[in-house]
């Protein structure tokens, strides 16, 4: 046979009328058809496709095919086989006109096949085979007693599984309308009856027996082919011969009672479905339960679906794993694509995705997180954020700068302090992927801001981040930034974590600075912070201090000597000495703060919250540093209080513009912060502000709006008076 469909088809594999492909056929199928797996010639999405062949045109079994055609189009129901298309074709054979019957449905294999790929054993192949039963038995129920018609062939060969592993009904070909309340019917029910097994057939259909079956429930002849099913499931063989439904040895305990109903000698007493659904303890299991509240999410209230999102991660490892990647994940996405399900969804999501291969993860779960990013739900934000380490990676450039950065950025202004460091520390995964433009337009503005937060935590692990993103910034950009950014700012901070951090990320990024940065930008504000009043921040600064100045001698050393290494940048071997810190962020109170919270305005970091993380090689951090309001002399209390992080004064020009701008670059909130271009002028000042007593309390700082730069305090103090 399968050679003749060969002929027909063709070696394109396309016939005419029928707008799909044929592909490989599968080993088995029901009723004489043969069942080919195949694909749509418009979007080669696959689909499963049914052949039949008759001898001739009034082939009897031919009739019965189109039957099963016909009542497959009409009956429409979630456990039956959907349909999609079907064609005649006749084809001229040795001199025989022989007609061929194409069906198209959604793609499916056989049961049989399915269960030998599966290979479940013990708790979950009974929670998936009772999974299948309940889908099965719907769908004789619904044709039973909703629409009062008798499939007439249940059995294994009758079953067919999706890619989801759902159980479909099929093989219709003897499907009739039950006539019992029709008191003139006479004559068979089944008209097709003489295509079921003998094994197969109850004592009344075996006997033609069509008074009794009309007096009979309609359920009566499908209960006992789900005895049949039932049979085969569980003893893993076909069924040979009636009697063999008398072994009982492999049916499960829980579901025996329900099994000999089903086979009730007599069709009065048999069980209907509909019952078996709802009296069956061996339905009650976990798998059952899990993706029935699934699939009726919507009709569940908050509550039972937040406790049931928060379980189910625990859960989802008890269940069989090709069920709950391939079933329970898509519902997932679903639920959470479409709006059923809230944030507690994306935990069990995430999880289950960390299961699949990379391949399978960009295709099944990441294009939801894309989705999903676009939320305007706070809670969803943040638990995406959470775990951006689990799907980061597996982000293109492109989708990163074009479709999920634009929504992650507007975390960056958010009032809750909690996302806005969340969506901080995600740049350190995303910058990479950013182009130039996004990150000189976009990204740097955003950062600047944040470099001046009420939040000391988030100020300091802007520092950070900027450390780890300077490869990724272009020379004259990092010529602009970083050196404003880590001295400017960072070291001025009243925070000592942040000061720490500034120091630490000039050694990080010390490759990229030249003997002229060293000496008139960097040194003059490192050695202030030599008589810092925190000792963390004293040692970080006689150690970068010590470093650079011997990068400078170093360097002049082989300059005098003609060296041409001394072209390069000075420092570039302080990196390997002091950024061994760097990459760690700095841990405060934020991380702790709840999504629950982010309805509320920030609350504030209180004294001994923060600290460094910081490398084994190097000195740890106390495990809590007090925030600067000692009396003690210090040269960081004359701070002015930090700016809102949402302006722009003291910290240069930055005004949003569009892209496209020539001038954009100068712009971002870092070019206009320079120190006065005379050292030697810079160092008068600070020998002369250590000469003189120090305040406790800073000066307030007045407002101009003639000039920003004016806002911006020197690395000295004030007098006092």
């Amino acid at each position: 046979m399968l050679k003749f469909l060969k002929g027909v088809v063709g070696s394109g594999g396309g016939i005419k009328d029928l707008p799909y492909n044929i592909g490989e056929p599968y080993s088995t199928a029901w009723g004489g058809w043969a069942h080919f797996r195949g694909t749509s010639k418009d979007d080669n999405s696959p689909v499963s496709i049914f052949s039949y062949t008759g001898s001739n045109a009034q082939d009897a079994r031919l009739a019965a095919a189109r039957n099963g055609a016909k009542r497959l189009r009409v009956v429409r129901h979630p456990n039956v086989l959907a349909f999609l298309h079907s064609t005649e074709v006749e084809n001229i054979d040795g001199g025989v006109a022989k007609p061929t019957i194409y069906l198209v449905t959604e793609p499916v294999m056989p049961l049989s096949e399915k269960i030998q790929e599966l290979d479940l054993q013990g708790t979950q192949r009974n929670e998936y085979y009772a999974w299948g039963l309940n889908q099965i038995a719907r769908a004789v129920s619904f044709l039973n007693n909703d629409c009062k018609l008798v499939h007439g062939n249940v059995c294994l060969a009758s079953v067919v599984v999706t890619a989801t592993l759902d159980w479909k009904l099929h093989g219709l070909d003897v499907l009739s309308e039950f006539d019992g309340a029709n008191p003139a019917a006479t004559g068979p029910m089944l008209q097709y009856d003489w295509l079921v097994g003998t094994q197969f057939k109850s004592l009344e259909l075996a006997k033609s027996d069509w008074t009794t079956i009309r007096k009979s429930p309609p359920w009566a002849l499908d209960s006992w082919g789900l005895g049949c099913l039932i049979y085969e499931l569980f003893s893993s063989a076909k069924l040979a011969k009636t009697e063999d439904l008398r072994n009982t040895s492999q049916i499960p305990k829980t579901l025996l009672p329900d099994y000999q109903k089903l086979l009730a000698s007599a069709p009065v007493k048999r069980l209907n479905s509909a019952k078996l659904l709802e009296n069956s303890e061996f339905f009650h299991n976990k798998l059952v339960e899990t993706i029935q509240f699934m699939e009726i999410l919507n009709l569940k209230d908050s509550v039972e679906k937040d406790v049931f999102f928060r379980k189910l991660p625990t859960l989802a490892e008890q269940l069989p794993r090709p069920i709950v990647t391939k079933k329970l994940l898509p519902l997932l996405s679903s639920a959470l694509e479409f709006g059923s399900a809230a944030a507690p969804a994306l935990n069990p999501l995430l999880k289950i995705g960390s299961w699949l291969s990379q391949d399978e993860f960009n295709v099944k779960v990441l294009p939801t997180v894309i989705k999903l990013f676009a939320s305007t739900d706070r809670a969803i934000r943040v638990g995406l954020l959470q775990h951006i380490d689990s799907f980061g990676a597996g982000l293109s450039t492109q989708v990163v700068d074009e479709q999920i950065f634009s929504h992650i950025a507007t975390g960056f202004a958010d009032t809750s302090a909690f996302l806005r460091e969340l969506t901080l520390k995600s740049m350190l995964l995303l910058a990479p992927k950013l182009s130039q433009r996004t990150i000189t337009g976009s990204l740097l503005k955003h950062l600047s801001k944040l470099q001046v937060d009420e939040e000391p935590a988030i100020r300091t692990n802007t520092t950070i981040l900027l450390g780890n993103i300077a490869s990724h910034l272009n020379d004259a950009t990092r010529k602009r930034v970083l050196i404003n950014a880590f001295t400017v700012r960072a070291l001025r901070d009243g925070f000592a974590p942040a000061r720490v951090a500034g120091i630490m990320a000039l050694m990080a990024t010390a490759e990229y600075y030249d003997a002229t940065e060293i000496a008139t930008r960097i040194l003059p504000h490192l050695v202030v912070l030599t008589v810092d009043s925190d000792s963390d921040v004293r040692t970080r600064a006689f150690q970068a201090t010590e470093q650079f100045v011997q990068s400078l001698k170093d360097y002049y050393s082989k300059l005098q000597s003609g060296d041409p290494t001394a072209v390069a940048a000075p420092a570039a071997n302080v990196a390997s000495a002091g950024s061994l810190g760097l990459l760690g962020w700095a841990v405060g109170s934020l991380a702790s703060k709840k999504s629950n919270d982010l309805s509320s305005a920030p609350a504030e970091i209180t004294s001994g919250s923060t600290i460094m993380t910081a490398s084994a090689s190097q000195t740890a951090a106390p495990p809590s540093i007090a925030t600067h309001t000692s009396a003690q002399p210090r040269f960081h209390v004359d701070e002015p209080a930090t700016a809102s992080p949402t302006s722009n004064d003291g910290w240069g020009d930055a005004q949003d513009q569009a892209f496209g701008n020539d001038d954009e670059d100068e712009k971002d909130g870092w070019g206009d912060m320079d120190l006065p271009a005379e050292p030697a002028l810079a160092l008068s000042r600070i020998r002369a502000a250590q000469q003189k007593p120090v305040t406790t309390q800073p000066k307030p700082v007045a407002t101009s709006t003639s000039s920003p730069v004016k806002h911006i305090s020197r690395p000295g103090v004030h007098r006092k008076g």
